[in-house]
């Protein structure tokens, strides 16, 4: 088994009674394993690892509504301000198939706490700001344990869960960074525009410090996990399937941030929308996100294949219609809500997909999604940046990110063509 059900790991003071002579000694206390907590601690312990996610989430999308702040104190150009954005994203690109390569070995619960602590170092050093290349180092490291902590959860919560509701407890997990994008990052953004954007990045650090003290207290040991070691991750990079699945991941999620990293100067530079309303406009795009992500748990459950070509599909539509209403503030904000629900959507499906194709690399699998996704963003981040530094206006990376997500359904059918070939 991957933990031991009897590792002790908090400890508490336990007075002698009288006469005992010896004072105050500390007594261990037991975690349980993950086969002896109810269905009521299951959701809970869920809940906790939500938090997590909750703030990663913050602390991704938060940095897109900072961008024009940070570039006026520096200062620097909108597209060098998106490298804050790209940096981010090159730590989890990096940070998660590494981590999760070399710890298999490590019991599941220890190391979502070393992941969240990682969090929290991370998001503290990106409230300095004593230069932007300092600031750029800080991204990267905060960016580091994204994808391994979205993956140790999710599968945390996967193996948890009841038969035939797998797909269910990802898409909870994952819940945590679509809320996030409904109350943290508008707050996030408030309090940003209010005193500084240190301080955003201040309430992500504070977040992290209350997940890894709930993760402490409620996290059973993951018995069921079994451990493996590096060769056995790493035997995920030979499965045709995972590449496929990670490709239409880092394609099609792309088109997505095309669009959200610049969503600032569109809708106030060609919307009209004053700054101090672009909390709504974030807000708008995690409520698609949260219902999203939702519907895109229960199509995995349903059908993975056919929910991600439905996904993709929509994001095509979606996208193309933000770059005809992205000129007006309601249809412009409408729209960029149903931008974040067909993306989210997309998501549960991929990490099951991978889950069922990587065979005992798992772990690797997983995190591979998310470094796939922030490829995506990588991508579509540096994509938007150069249609708008080519002289196009502000709607114009709706459509490159249009054509990303064709291209991805371009990938959908010889990878299922290829998987029921065998």
């Amino acid at each position: 088994m991957h933990d031991s059900g009897n590792s002790p790991v908090t400890v508490v003071a336990h007075t002698e009674p009288a006469g005992g002579g010896t004072g105050p000694r500390l007594q261990r206390r037991r975690v349980p394993r993950q086969t002896e907590i109810s269905s009521t601690r299951r959701y809970i312990v869920m809940t906790a690892l939500a938090l997590g996610g909750f703030g990663i989430g913050v602390t991704e999308f938060v940095s897109m509504g900072l961008l024009s702040m940070i570039a006026q104190d520096f200062p620097i150009t909108e597209d060098q301000a998106g490298l804050i954005i790209t940096l981010y994203a090159l730590g989890v690109v990096i940070g998660a198939p590494l981590i999760t390569a070399f710890t298999g070995r490590i019991p599941r619960r220890r190391l979502l706490l070393i992941l969240m602590a990682a969090f929290v170092v991370g998001n503290a050093l990106s409230i300095f700001d004593s230069s932007y290349t300092m600031l750029l180092v800080a991204r990267f490291l905060a960016g580091l344990p994204h994808g391994a902590y979205f993956s140790v959860a999710g599968l945390s919560a996967a193996s948890m869960a009841p038969e035939g509701q797998r797909g269910r407890a990802v898409a909870f997990v994952g819940m945590g960074l679509s809320v996030a994008t409904v109350i943290g990052v508008p707050a996030a953004q408030l309090l940003g525009t209010s005193l500084g954007w240190h301080a955003a990045y201040g309430l992500v650090t504070a977040i992290g410090v209350v997940t890894l003290v709930s993760l402490w207290f409620l996290m059973p040991h993951m018995s069921r996990m079994a451990a493996t070691s590096p060769l056995t991750e790493l035997g995920a990079l030979k499965k045709g399937q995972v590449w496929l699945t990670l490709a239409i991941g880092s394609v099609g999620f792309g088109g997505m941030f095309a669009v959200y990293t610049y969503i600032s100067w569109t809708m106030t530079e060609q919307a009209g929308m004053p700054d101090s309303l672009i909390w709504v406009v974030l807000m708008a795009y995690g409520v698609g996100m949260v219902i999203g992500n939702y519907v895109g748990g229960r199509l995995a459950d349903w059908n993975v294949d056919r929910g991600i070509l439905l996904a993709l599909i929509c994001i095509v539509v979606v996208l193309i219609g933000f770059y005809f209403t992205s000129h007006h503030p309601v249809a412009g904000t409408i729209n960029f809500g149903l931008v974040g629900f067909f993306g989210s959507t997309l998501v549960p499906s991929l990490q099951v997909r991978l889950m069922d194709v990587a065979g005992r690399a798992q772990t690797l699998a997983a995190s591979l999604n998310h470094s796939a996704l922030n490829i995506g963003n990588a991508v579509g981040a540096s994509m938007g940046g150069a249609v708008i530094a080519a002289g196009y206006s502000y709607s114009a990376p709706a459509l490159a990110g249009a054509l990303l997500a064709t291209a991805a359904i371009g990938i959908w059918f010889p990878m299922v063509w290829l998987r029921r070939r065998t």
